[in-house]
């Protein structure tokens, strides 16, 4: 057991292992959890519709192939396979592309689109922990209704710590909510599968 146990094919399953946890803590957990937030905002925003069978049935179709189209389309078979020598990047693609013969207008479009592209990954860097640590923290009034004035403080208290881990490496940040985010949607598996056998009719979602 021993010798299977330290075997190449064994340390290699446990890299991979390591490997997809700690990309599902940095890069998927924000894409899991974000759809519950546009979902709640479409029924109980500043705009809220209806709850009916009909409006149900209207957004989620949205919702599901947004995801299905970003994540195994966009992200797997274009993202994934862009690289400039293993690199990648907005930068690193801007420097790929731009290898390749054109004129003076092609080659500033490039560097416009590569600068528009960092501006947004950055100003997306900002927003989106702020706006998914408050959500989060803002569901602990549900089970504590007094818990209003101090959910800046937490969230400003959470962000700071993050932040601060994260100097010391993407890696750990990964290893530590990898199995976070692993049990996190195991959860949302569970409990989805548990709400298609209560009501198999919103597998019609699925129909665009």
């Amino acid at each position: 057991m021993s010798l299977l146990s330290s075997s190449p094919e064994s340390s290699n399953l446990k890299y991979l292992i390591g490997l997809s946890l700690a990309a599902l803590g940095v890069v998927f957990g924000d894409i899991g959890t974000s759809p519950l937030y546009a979902l709640r905002e479409c029924f109980f925003g500043a705009h809220p519709l209806e709850i009916s069978q009909s409006n149900i049935l209207g957004i989620l179709p949205l919702i599901i192939w947004a995801l299905i189209i970003l994540i195994s389309v966009d992200y797997l078979l274009v993202i994934l396979l862009a690289d400039n020598n293993g690199e990648g990047g907005e930068f690193a693609l801007m420097a790929l592309i731009s290898r390749s013969r054109g004129t003076k207008t092609v080659s500033g479009f490039i560097l416009l689109a590569g600068l528009a592209g960092a501006a947004l990954l950055y100003g997306d860097g900002m927003i989106t922990p702020a706006i998914s640590v408050l959500s989060a923290v803002e569901g602990l009034v549900v089970i504590m209704p007094g818990a209003d004035d101090y959910i800046g403080f937490i969230t400003v208290a959470i962000l700071s710590i993050l932040f601060w881990s994260q100097s010391r490496g993407t890696a750990k940040i990964g290893a530590l909510f990898g199995p976070v985010i692993l049990i996190w949607f195991s959860v949302l598996a569970i409990l989805g599968i548990k709400g298609i056998l209560l009501e198999p009719s919103v597998l019609r979602a699925f129909n665009p």
